[in-house]
């Protein structure tokens, strides 16, 4: 474990043990501090479409520290959040060659980064919050909770989102400076909002926190209900224009447009409930300006069943299936570079994750990836992975 890893570690204990006799005095038996480490490494390798097969290494650390401050403090619905994240390791996207990833804790540069912080205060009976500070977009928007098992990175978050701004929206790995309110409405309905700067960067990154907003703000709303049938409606847009990712005016540069775009998503249950095998299924689709970005749009759908042995309560199987729909500039640029251009890169996925002891569990997985970098004469690609994950704190319950 980094250093700067364990200090943190130790910080945050040290502050729970703090805390523990005034909230013990309280009457309470939840500590104000909650603090929680999993340290994630993956084994991802091609073993078909290319020559050699070969696969990388990659692994992943987070630590994650929330700190109620009624309990502290004093200060009530007030949430203190901490993220640290640590990535190291290979790149098996530089193998596979594709356009979205294969691995969803691939970095393009390994460090270790202040991922969050942020303060967030709840009102109305917890109805509603407003959330300042370093804050990933993706936590709460354009997100299914049936697709977050599966690895390939277009499962958790559209890839003709993921591949704006100056340098990516605030999302994994680098978030941005925000705000962001959200409301309940009805029973089971809400709605959220959030303003970031369009451009990301955290402690750990090349310059640090971004505080001067220079490249404009992305906005960002959905709204939806939620329940056993989820149905959500979303949409964002920047406030500066981006660069055109093929046309330029008569000096060269890149025409300036409006990077902005839509999405739905739905998520419904299907059948069981925690004694025995429960199944979701997910679906989503979201379009682009298509003019500032490789992706007109996208699509994923898929399902996961909860614990489908009864001999294994902590096991899941997972199916995945998406596509990124490609752009008619980008197609155009293929071409250009003496490609056939796809319509889309389109991929599957399975995935089986088990738990084998209180703190170890294990995740292979097999993604087929068709028409890999947009090139219609691509071999097909096999991708097998291993995932461990190791729970380091708490330690989980039995």
């Amino acid at each position: 474990m980094p250093r700067t890893a364990l200090a943190w570690r130790i910080a945050a204990a040290a502050a729970s043990l703090a805390l523990a006799p005034a909230a013990a005095e309280a009457g309470e038996d939840t500590p104000a501090l909650a603090v929680n480490a999993a340290y994630t490494a993956d084994v991802a390798g091609v073993v078909g479409g290319v020559h050699p097969h070969a696969g990388r290494f990659l692994d992943n650390l987070d630590v994650t520290a929330d700190l109620d401050l009624e309990r502290a403090v004093g200060w009530s619905g007030a949430v203190l959040h901490g993220y640290l994240l640590n990535n190291s390791g290979g790149a098996p996207n530089d193998l596979a060659a594709t356009l979205q990833g294969v691995d969803n804790i691939e970095v393009a540069k390994p460090r270790l980064r202040i991922f969050e912080v942020w303060l967030q205060e709840s009102f109305a009976g917890d109805r509603a919050s407003v959330l300042a500070g370093l804050y990933d977009l993706n936590s709460e928007f354009y997100a299914n909770d049936a697709a977050g098992l599966l690895i390939n990175p277009s499962f958790g978050i559209g890839s003709e989102l993921a591949s704006t701004g100056p340098n990516g929206p605030s999302i994994f790995p680098s978030t941005a400076l925000g705000v962001r309110v959200d409301a309940a409405v009805g029973d089971q309905g809400y709605v959220r909002a959030a303003v970031l700067n369009a451009k990301s960067g955290v402690l750990g990154d090349p310059g640090g926190v971004d505080f001067g907003f220079d490249q404009g703000v992305l906005t960002i709303a959905e709204a939806g209900v939620s329940g056993p049938t989820r149905l959500g409606l979303g949409a964002w847009r920047y406030s500066r224009r981006q660069d055109d990712i093929r046309h330029v005016d008569a000096l060269g540069a890149p025409v300036r447009r409006r990077a902005q775009g839509v999405y739905v998503l739905g998520e419904q249950h299907l059948f069981g409930g925690e004694d025995g095998p429960e199944a979701s299924a997910f679906v989503r689709a979201g379009l682009s300006d298509a003019r500032t970005t490789p992706f007109d749009g996208g699509w994923q759908a898929g399902i996961l069943v909860s614990r489908p042995f009864a001999s294994r309560p902590d096991s899941a199987i997972s199916f995945g299936v998406q596509q990124g729909l490609l752009s008619h500039g980008f197609r155009a640029n293929l071409r250009d570079a003496g490609v056939s251009a796809a319509r889309a890169e389109t991929g599957f996925e399975v995935t089986y994750s088990d738990r084998l002891t209180r703190r170890l569990t294990v995740q292979p997985d097999l993604q087929w990836i068709r028409d890999a970098g947009g090139d219609r004469q691509a071999k097909d690609r096999w991708i097998a992975s291993l995932r461990v994950t190791i729970d380091l704190w708490p330690t989980p319950a039995d």
